[in-house]
């Protein structure tokens, strides 16, 4: 069996309320609870992103999603209608920019919670052989 990660704790100050918008911009499933104290975004049929409510500083977390063209689209209707800003390089400006640099299309936000949300639809990380 290939390893594969099931499940991730993403810290929040408000799980319910940042549960529900990622699901919402990714047009995925949530639950309110699900086991322990976790509001679970089901991103998949193979991975969870479990968040925990906490009063305690945390970092930025970085997620990257690989997603169709349709997907992408989607998802990026969804920001826009929310008016959530994005850019297209992970350390760069807030420009509502689309990066095109690895043959696919890639944008970058930091809602919910400050962490860094990524979709791309061409993976740099794993070239195609």
């Amino acid at each position: 069996m290939a390893i594969e990660l099931d499940h991730t704790i993403v810290p929040t100050r408000d799980k319910l309320a940042s549960a529900a918008l990622l699901a919402d911009l990714l047009g995925v499933p949530w639950a309110p609870g699900g086991p322990g104290p976790f509001a679970p975004v089901y991103v998949n049929d193979g991975l969870t992103l479990d968040f925990i409510d906490t009063e305690e500083d945390f970092p930025v977390y970085h997620f990257c999603f690989r997603v169709s063209e349709a997907e992408f689209d989607a998802i990026l209707a969804r920001l826009v209608m929310r008016g959530i800003p994005y850019r297209s390089d992970v350390r760069g400006p807030v420009n509502q920019q689309i990066n095109t640099a690895y043959g696919g299309r890639m944008l970058y936000w930091n809602v919910p919670d400050g962490h860094q949300w990524e979709m791309l639809t061409v993976s740099y990380a794993r070239r195609p052989r």
